[in-house]
This record gives structure tokens, C-alpha cells and sequence, in this order.
């Protein structure tokens, strides 16, 4: 019998999540798609890396640190992980800069938008860079001599440094060496200049070429032998012992400064830097050369994204669309009125999120209503749902809100966010000590002929209007009391104290999630087994969590269809014969980001069908709180059956798919229709 523990079935997950990183990179390789997008997912793609050594990269370092002989399913030792990746992200980061530098940088400037390097400023030009450099740069700049009394400067996370090799005596007779050039945020990494000398062209000039050709300025009477820009990337996890602090607000605020400082993890430098300059910054950082990521343009090309917003150009660009109202809100005023005739199903981005805005403002002067509960993870505090819930506490509601301050990179954001709340006279909650609460519900309270009736919101993505127009989700209205009854079990468990709450339709980590997904693929094992149809189709963000993926090779060794579509990290092998040929795994990028999650099984021609929150991740099944709703509704079972899957799944539409080997192929356009599942999508619900 196959051993379906064997490291062999298992694909890494920081592997595979460079994959994914790859597939975002391909994005900007596309020359089918408009320009300024390319360029957009290009930004993307390097901000990913970024995100990937602050977390994950870190982490592995320390394993290593700690001397972990922890090995993941897949088999590894931290030690043969962390080799691999230095060896993919090396490849990706040259691969970034050769797209930016020889392919990007051409096509715009076919466009006439200029991104102009050093030997391209003509006089004029170079003129008003001088005097830029000399009224916008050099009066915040602290450049930082290395000698005993200036020993080598701490310097902040992905920050944009310079260093620079002097030769000759200053003022006090100190021999030149090595200074630090920091450059504060508050400079824009990317200047557009004025129209006077732009000739109806747009010219962009990088901060760091402008530093780079007037650094002598910082150093009168001295010879600069050389000046290389650089960045240190450091671990940003935040770490809380939450057995021993007593206020978690106060404690993650207190601990968001150690993240600009944390151990280094990653030296980007300037690809013509000395290799003895370089090898010292290794060593000031305790780096090693499989830490060091020699780039061709500026180390921090993430910051760039900031030229989106400095090019007035519409038509490199995605056409505009306007997001549609669903058609049985269009009809109905009172939106109480409307979810009391039938659930309604929101399919973000190409439906309005205003109906959830709407919900809670109505909520907030209808008289009969009395409650509102809801939870928050990535909101911004100055969000228009926020806004909306601080307009019900002032106007006497009976607000609660479970913020989940935990959301990471988002702490200050979401503490700031419970300030105003409070503020507002609205009751704020942390959740559960040890479980992010990631679950996404708003719980209105009405009373209806003397009776306390409750309306619900259930979803998939966060409440966020901006994030609502980037992200695919969906969310639920529905009137359904049964649902009801289970949202306000969940909201109790999570404020108060007991046992767990005992959910007659919704199911819920930690406690009944899991059994529940294993149950539903039992049943589809057990139907395939006697020759019944049995199939499984699921949407995702990731696929980690080995109890599941074991589950799903014994699903498919007994002929069970599978379908997954997996954004990003998957540590299945699909196709493999006697073991998962029966599974197939695709992944879905462009436009939006894909974040809905839904899980269809056949059930004998029950079908089973649920959104949520959840992916199929240990952190999500076992130490999270999230909600996953069904789908009764027979219409919108109907839509996720008539429309929803044959888009997702439709030869006509372009994807990436999983190899068992852990590569992945671009399907190709297999009809003269083109275009992608996402537009489709948008294409269906246009008017």
C-alpha cells in the first residue's frame, strides 16, 4: 500500500510560493496586457519578495538559528530549504530588473514616458536636477562618517541607503574612509518633472540617480572614490508573548517599532559595488553571500509604485468598469425588505460593495434596529465601513466590533481604528488569545412585531470598500434565523466564555471545520467506492495542510474527480499516477486579486456547497477563527453551477497549471474569443 506520508507527495511551500511570486512576474512579462499594468505587477512582484524574506525567509533562518532538525512534509531541513530559495529568488530578482531594465523602460518610452537615467539628462535637464538635489534633497540628508566616534549606523528596514568611499582629510584632519548616506522616506523615490522642460513628454528621474551624481555635495572638499546604493531587508515578525502581557493593544504598539530593527535577513546592493565594500556590509549584518542580491537599478523598486499615481495615462491602463448592483437591490429600496424576500449573493469586485455600506447605514437610523456586531481585520481606520459603524455608536446603537489587531502588517492601522471606535461609544473586542480571528460576519439585530429578528452579512473578503474593488470575493445577505442564531452563538463565543458554539449550519475553526471537510470527502470516497459519481471542486488561496491533502490522494486513488483552483502556495503534487491522477490544480491570476474561497462536493447529487474564509492551511483549521456559510439558495447554487464553475473551469480561458513535478504551464486561449475568467466575469455582469 503507498506510504501517502512520503516526503515525495509534497511540494515545499516557500517553493511553491515563488512560484507563485513567478507567476505575478510572468504578468508583467505579457505584453498583451496594457502597459502601465505590466509595470504594476512588476511593482507587485518585488513588493512580494519583500513581504516573503521579512516573514517567511526569516523564519527559516531561525530554524536555523535554534538549530531546528525539523523537517516539513515535504522532507527538507531548514538548511536545504533556505539553499533553495536563495537559488530561486536570485533568479527572480535578476529576472525582475531585466524586465524593468530591457523591456518596460522601452515600451514606455515608445509612449513618450521617460524614465530617465544619468546619460540621458540633456543640459536643461541636468540644470533643474542640480537644483532639486539642492532645495528638495540635500537640507534632510545626514550623511554619517564611519570612524570610533561614528561607529555603522542602525539602519531602518528596507530602507535606501548609500555608501560611499572618500579619499583626502576633512576639516578636524580625520582621514577619509567610508560614510553612510540614509535617505529619509518623506523624499519621493521617483521626481516628475515640471512641464517647463518636459517637451508634452513625461519625464521621470530616479531619486537614487539624482543622489548618485551629486553625492560629492554632501562631502565638501573631499574625493568620493565611489557611492552604491543599498538596502537591508530585516525580520518584521512580530512576536507576543500573550501568557505574559495584559493589554495586547498596548503590547503590539509598544513592539511595531522593534520591526523596522529586526535581525537582517537580506542585503540588496548596487550590482557595480567593490566586493570589499560588499563583503563588509555582509559583515556588519552577519550576512552571507547567498544573502546578497547584486541588483542593476534601483534596490528599492517596490517604492516605485507610487508612479501610478504621476502618470496621467487612462488608455495603458485596464478599461474602466463600474461595478454592478445586484438586480434584486436595484428593485428594492429597503434593503431589510429585499434580504427578507431571499438571500442575496455578492460577487465582488464586478458587483458593489455599497449594499454592505448600505446595510449599515440603513441599520443605523431605522429605529427598530438595536444591534450591530461585527468583525474587522484588514478595515483601515478611515474605511467606509468604519465610518459607517462610528455613525451607528454615535447615534446609540448597540455596536460591538472584534478587531483582530493581529492582522500583519496592518497593527497600527487596526489599533488606531479600535481608538476611534471606542471613541465613538462602540463596544471593541480582541478576540481570542492565541486565535486570529479572520472570520468575516455583521450581525444586525431588529426587532419586527415584538419579535428580535436578525440580518447577517457573511464573506469570504475583508470590509474594505478600496479592497472590494481589488479583490474577487463574495458575500451573503440572507435572513435566514438559523444562520442568525449561529453568527450570534459565534459572536458569544468569541466575547465571552464556554463551550463551543454548537453552529446547526455554518461551520467554524477550530472546532468543526476540519471534521467537517473530512467528512464531506469521506462521503465522496465512499459514493466513488460503490460506483456512484463523486466529484470535488474547490477554490482557495493555499493548500498546506498535510490531514487534508492525504485525504484528498485517498479520494483520488478511489476515483473521486477533483478540481482545485489554488492561487498561490500549494503543497500538492497533482497528476501523479496511483496517486492524485484524478486531481487537477490551476492557478487564476490577472486583474484582481483572486481571494474567494468556495467548496462544492457532489454528495450523490446533494451538492454540498460553502463560502468562507478559510483556506486549506494549518493556520486556518486550527488556529484561526473563521466561518465557512452554505449555499441553500436553489438560484445561487444554480449560478455557482451555470456560471460561476464553467468560467473557472472553461477551456477558453487562460490559467497556469500545476505539473506534479511542482511547475507550472500557462494553459493557452484554446478559442478565437480571448480575453480571461476575469474578464468573462466582468463581461457577464455588464449591462
Amino acid at each position: 500500500m503507498t506510504d501517502l506520508h512520503d516526503s515525495k507527495w509534497y511540494i515545499n511551500r516557500e517553493l511553491s510560493w515563488l512560484a507563485f511570486n513567478e507567476r505575478v512576474l510572468c504578468l508583467a512579462e505579457d505584453s498583451s496586457l496594457p502597459l502601465l499594468e505590466r509595470l504594476r505587477f512588476l511593482f507587485i512582484s518585488s513588493g512580494n519578495l519583500d513581504e516573503f524574506f521579512e516573514i517567511r525567509v526569516a523564519g527559516v533562518k531561525q530554524q536555523i538559528a535554534v538549530k531546528s532538525h525539523h523537517r516539513g512534509a515535504d522532507g527538507l531541513l531548514p538548511e536545504q530549504v533556505l539553499q533553495k530559495i536563495s537559488h530561486k529568488a536570485h533568479e527572480l530578482v535578476d529576472r525582475i530588473y531585466q524586465v524593468l531594465n530591457h523591456d518596460l523602460i522601452d515600451c514606455l518610452a515608445k509612449e513618450q514616458i521617460h524614465l530617465m537615467a544619468p546619460d540621458d539628462w540633456d543640459p536643461t535637464q541636468a540644470q533643474w536636477i542640480e537644483h532639486y538635489f539642492e532645495k528638495e534633497v540635500l537640507p534632510v540628508i545626514s550623511p554619517i562618517a564611519l570612524d570610533l566616534a561614528h561607529p555603522f549606523p542602525q539602519l531602518a528596514n528596507k530602507s535606501l541607503n548609500f555608501i560611499v568611499r572618500l579619499k583626502g582629510k576633512d576639516a578636524f584632519g580625520r582621514k577619509g574612509n567610508l560614510a553612510i548616506v540614509h535617505v529619509p522616506r518623506s523624499i519621493p523615490r521617483a521626481i516628475l518633472a515640471p512641464k517647463d522642460i518636459n517637451h508634452e513628454k513625461t519625464w521621470l528621474f530616479f531619486l537614487t540617480s539624482i543622489i548618485h551624481a551629486h553625492v560629492e555635495k554632501l562631502f565638501p572638499g573631499m574625493e568620493v572614490g565611489g557611492c552604491y546604493q543599498f538596502r537591508i531587508t530585516r525580520n518584521s515578525d512580530l512576536f507576543l508573548d500573550e501568557e505574559e502581557i495584559e493589554d495586547l493593544a498596548l503590547a503590539l504598539k509598544t513592539s511595531l517599532f522593534s520591526r523596522h530593527y529586526g535581525n537582517a535577513v537580506r542585503l540588496e546592493i548596487d550590482a557595480n559595488c567593490p566586493d570589499d565594500i560588499a563583503n563588509y556590509l555582509l559583515q556588519k549584518h552577519q550576512l552571507t553571500t547567498e544573502d546578497m542580491y547584486r541588483v542593476n537599478g534601483p534596490v528599492n523598486i517596490t517604492r516605485f509604485m507610487m508612479i501610478m499615481n504621476l502618470i496621467d495615462r487612462p488608455d495603458l491602463h485596464y478599461p474602466p468598469f463600474t461595478p454592478k448592483v445586484p438586480q434584486e437591490l436595484k428593485q428594492q429600496k429597503d434593503i431589510f425588505a429585499a434580504i427578507r424576500e431571499m438571500d442575496i449573493l455578492m460577487h465582488h469586485p464586478y458587483q458593489s460593495f455599497d449594499p454592505v455600506l448600505a446595510l449599515i447605514h440603513q441599520a443605523t437610523v431605522d429605529p427598530n434596529v438595536l444591534a450591530i456586531k461585527q468583525t474587522l481585520y484588514r478595515t483601515g481606520a478611515e474605511s467606509k465601513i468604519v465610518n459607517a459603524l462610528v455613525e451607528a455608536a454615535r447615534a446609540g446603537k448597540e455596536v460591538t466590533a472584534i478587531i483582530e489587531l493581529r492582522a500583519r502588517f496592518d497593527e497600527a492601522s487596526n489599533i488606531e481604528l479600535a481608538n476611534r471606535l471606542q471613541a465613538a461609544g462602540a463596544l471593541v473586542v480582541y478576540g481570542v488569545v492565541g486565535y486570529k480571528t479572520h472570520a468575516k460576519m455583521i450581525l444586525i439585530v431588529r426587532r419586527e412585531n415584538n419579535q428580535l429578528k436578525r440580518y447577517v452579512h457573511l464573506g469570504t473578503g475583508n470590509y474594505h470598500a478600496r479592497i472590494a474593488r481589488e479583490y474577487t470575493d463574495f458575500g451573503l445577505l440572507t435572513y435566514d434565523q438559523t444562520i442568525g442564531e449561529d453568527v450570534h452563538a459565534i459572536f458569544q463565543e468569541l466575547t465571552g466564555m464556554g463551550n463551543a458554539a454548537a453552529t446547526k449550519k455554518l461551520i467554524h475553526s477550530p472546532f468543526s471545520l476540519d471534521a467537517k471537510f473530512h467528512q464531506l470527502i469521506d462521503t465522496e470516497i465512499d459514493n466513488a467506492k460503490n460506483g456512484l459519481d463523486a466529484k470535488i471542486i474547490a477554490k482557495i488561496n493555499a493548500i498546506t495542510d498535510e490531514k487534508i491533502i492525504r485525504k484528498l490522494y485517498q479520494a483520488s486513488q478511489a476515483g473521486v474527480s477533483i478540481d482545485l483552483i489554488v492561487r498561490g502556495i500549494c503543497s500538492l503534487r497533482p497528476g501523479i499516477k496511483g496517486i492524485s491522477e484524478n486531481i487537477r490544480v490551476r492557478s487564476v491570476l490577472g486583474r484582481f486579486l483572486e481571494h474567494s474561497r468556495f467548496f462544492y462536493f457532489y454528495q450523490n447529487g446533494q451538492d454540498i456547497l460553502y463560502c468562507g474564509s478559510a483556506d486549506w492551511m494549518e493556520r486556518n483549521l486550527y488556529h484561526r477563527v473563521e466561518v465557512c456559510f452554505p449555499i441553500d439558495n436553489p438560484h445561487i447554487k444554480a449560478t455557482f453551477m451555470c456560471d460561476i464553475f464553467p468560467t473557472y473551469f472553461s477551456g477558453e480561458n487562460p490559467c497556469w497549471t500545476l505539473q506534479g513535478d511542482g511547475s507550472y504551464l500557462q494553459q493557452p486561449i484554446t478559442t478565437s474569443k480571448g480575453g480571461d475568467i476575469q474578464e468573462a466575469f466582468i463581461n457577464g455582469f455588464a449591462e
